[in-house]
């Protein structure tokens, strides 16, 4: 039977949604500077057109993503970086718990109102389900995470010390950035939503550039482009 396509009933072509979708995730924009973008290049859309699809199309996109990788991800020796931040929501605390491997994959996010050992129960067993055991667990010295793991039975496969966690530290940059690109977040539904969404677009298009030479970062960089052009084709 032949996969439906999600973009049926649209009038716009699938590539200009991408296009949409992937520069208002990817890059620290608001929704109408997508749209000047867009009209510059010859498109004439509403900023509201662009939250619509984004809305529709994001998750399809990022949970596409997500099959495509994480087979091939599921590993039992990985290096987990372990974090949470903080993020407002109305002006309320929420937090954003966050696993990221040894090359920068954001594997998980999970949100949550407080951070006791429940909730990094809850995070740890979310993430293990999914992507296997890791041989290593690095975090910082909140106490819920060495409680959790004493439940699970990984306790002794936890690391904590000063800078060892800077990998995770580091990944929290980008979301931050579009955290403030879109003025903080009204609901945690939709905080939910984009931080998933925007970890595994991230993850797409993330190439340890001082890694590689600047032939090998064009032939990734334009592989994942391309990639992304064939998202969600019927």
């Amino acid at each position: 039977m032949t996969k439906r396509s999600p973009f049926r009933y649209f009038k716009t072509s699938p590539e200009i949604i991408r296009l949409a979708v992937m520069m208002y995730i990817r890059f620290p924009l608001s929704l109408r500077n997508v749209e000047d973008l867009l009209h510059e290049r010859g498109v004439d859309i509403s900023h509201e057109t662009v939250r619509y699809w984004w809305h529709r199309f994001g998750p399809l996109f990022a949970a596409e993503i997500r099959k495509r990788r994480i087979e091939g991800m599921r590993s039992s020796h990985w290096r987990w970086n372990l974090d949470e931040m903080f993020v407002k929501i109305n002006g309320e605390r929420h937090h954003l718990w966050r696993a990221v491997d040894h090359e920068g994959e954001v594997l998980e996010s999970f949100v949550t109102k407080t951070r006791d050992k429940k909730e990094a129960l809850k995070f740890l067993r979310k993430t293990l389900k999914r992507h296997g055991r890791a041989d290593v667990f690095v975090t910082d010295c909140l106490q819920s995470y060495g409680a959790a793991m004493k439940v699970i039975g990984v306790a002794d496969r936890q690391e904590t010390g000063r800078w060892l966690n800077n990998r995770a530290e580091n990944s929290h940059l980008p979301f931050r950035r579009r955290e403030r690109a879109m003025q903080r977040f009204r609901r945690m539904r939709s905080l939910r939503m984009f931080a998933s969404v925007h970890a595994s677009v991230l993850n797409h298009f993330n190439s340890e550039r001082s890694l590689f030479s600047r032939a090998n970062f064009k032939k990734n960089r334009a592989d994942a482009l391309a990639e992304w052009r064939g998202l969600c084709a019927a």
